[in-house]
């Protein structure tokens, strides 16, 4: 259809009339919900018509945009983002009322686009009897009873992948990458997946990632659309390793579980209901756990005498005479405190998932504000993570906080409640696994020390951390080096 000049001036005009007319529907809508509770609504901004603040989020460092709106507004506000309004609540209090105590006022809730490509019957998108059933089951799979007996074949991961740094330069991130999407193509399909059939994965899943969050076009040729089709051929590879499943014998990795699980009636899943999950499992393992031990590897760095003290904990559990490339065994990683210490600080500084997504499903009362129906929820990890009433000089990389526990609510980097991520366990033994070879077999260069941040979306160094790595001797040649 062609647009004529006359028809694009008559758009100008109506445009912004059209922004108005709905920015005054929902402020209206808006001040009705007030009047009929006898509730104010939370202080905050709600931007601009329609867009809200959408621009000033995504081209901010959240870090600023959060705590400028809790320096005005306090710790429950709102605003407008995406075209949905929304309410952030940044203490652990309202945390916990959102996503435990209360949390059947609220569902999970995720953008059209993204549960498109991931698949609608994923476990995160979900609450009730389904997603009970479904997490017990992936819970279990996942659990450290479960994964102790994948530790051989991670560690093997890990040795192959630095083995490969050697006096080169990489882009850590993207590395890191590439081992989590190997450490969960194994705890999913086990250790029977064939060459080929990773292959494709791989191809498949790159391009379904790449346009998950780019623009939600569906024009031919745009990353979206693209990523719609890989997300097809994701599903047709998954069943038809299911098919294989089903002639052999089924395993306990968590596809064969999922493929043997039943409701109260004897009820198996379906394809459709197993594949949505094993891709969404995939989306949940790869970036979070690469964007963590990227920042590992830089809090190292940036430490020295944090990293001889990690040296030094690594070393001592592995028996002089042993070998330098001998398989970390699930006793020793339980004895490592020094190193989980610096994990949970790592993993509080970056606060890798900064926020999450809920969605009133009622009319909600806390703290004598109202919180409409089917208004956006969004408790702010980052916020908790980074408050100095939680945490002494909380800008500061200080491992010992962690000596004792910290306060309930407080430290949520798995999030909280019945939708805490599953895989945590999982994630431990891959940043304990690089955490050993790394610092007991090699020495690194960050080639950009600044402290910029870019979002992908989630909190990675500038560049994705440029480093070069070196072998270094071998751990018997260390401790020897350490003897006067």
């Amino acid at each position: 259809m062609w647009i004529t000049h006359e028809s694009r001036i008559c758009w100008l005009f109506l445009s912004p009339l059209l922004s108005l007319v709905v920015f005054c529907i929902v402020l209206l809508l808006v001040t009705m919900q007030k009047r009929r509770h006898g509730l104010p609504l939370p202080p905050g901004s709600m931007g601009w018509p329609w867009i809200g603040e959408t621009h000033k989020f995504y081209t901010e460092d959240p870090n600023v945009f959060f705590a400028a709106k809790k320096q005005r507004y306090g710790e429950i506000f709102k605003t407008n983002l995406l075209g949905y309004p929304c309410v952030m609540l940044a203490n652990p209090e309202a945390a916990r009322f959102v996503l435990s105590t209360q949390a059947h006022l609220f569902k999970p809730t995720y953008p059209k686009s993204k549960e498109t490509i991931i698949g609608p019957w994923a476990l995160f998108f979900h609450q009730g009897a389904y997603h009970s059933r479904l997490r017990k089951h992936v819970q279990g799979s996942l659990s450290p009873e479960a994964i102790r007996f994948l530790v051989p074949d991670i560690n093997a991961m890990v040795i192959s992948l630095l083995s490969s740094f050697q006096e080169r330069t990489v882009t850590t991130f993207h590395e890191m990458k590439k081992l989590s999407f190997e450490v969960g193509i194994l705890a999913i399909f086990g250790r029977g997946l064939g060459k080929q059939c990773k292959e494709e994965l791989t191809e498949c899943y790159c391009v379904a990632v790449k346009g998950y969050n780019s623009f939600p076009n569906r024009f031919p040729g745009t990353p979206y659309s693209k990523a719609v089709e890989a997300r097809k051929r994701l599903g047709e590879i998954i069943r038809r390793v299911m098919k294989e499943r089903k002639e052999g014998s089924l395993e306990k990795n968590l596809l064969d579980v999922l493929m043997a699980t039943q409701d109260g009636n004897g009820v198996t899943l379906s394809d459709d209901q197993i594949a949505d999950n094993v891709i969404g499992i995939l989306f949940a393992a790869q970036d979070t756990t690469a964007s963590a031990m990227t920042w590992i590897i830089k809090y190292l760095y940036e430490n020295p005498k944090l990293l001889e003290a990690i040296k030094e904990e690594q070393a001592s559990v592995t028996v002089p005479g042993e070998g330098s490339d001998r398989s970390l065994t699930w006793e020793q990683m339980r004895r490592m405190g020094l190193t989980h210490r610096v994990i949970m600080e790592s993993l509080r500084m970056a606060s890798i998932i900064s926020f999450t997504f809920r969605e009133a499903v009622a009319d909600v009362e806390y703290k004598g504000y109202l919180i409409p129906k089917g208004w956006k929820v969004m408790p702010l990890f980052r916020n908790i993570h980074h408050s100095a009433d939680f945490f002494l000089e909380p800008e500061k990389f200080d491992e010992s906080r962690f000596m004792t526990s910290p306060l309930p609510g407080t430290f949520l980097p798995f999030g909280s409640g019945l939708h805490a991520c599953p895989g945590n366990a999982l994630a431990k033994v891959e940043m304990i696994t690089l955490i050993h070879h790394l610092v007991t077999k090699y020495r690194w260069e960050v080639l950009e020390s600044k402290n910029e941040i870019e979002y992908s979306p989630f909190p990675i160094p500038k560049r994705g951390l440029p480093v070069r790595f070196f072998r270094i001797s071998t751990h018997i040649d260390y401790q020897q080096k350490k003897m006067p």
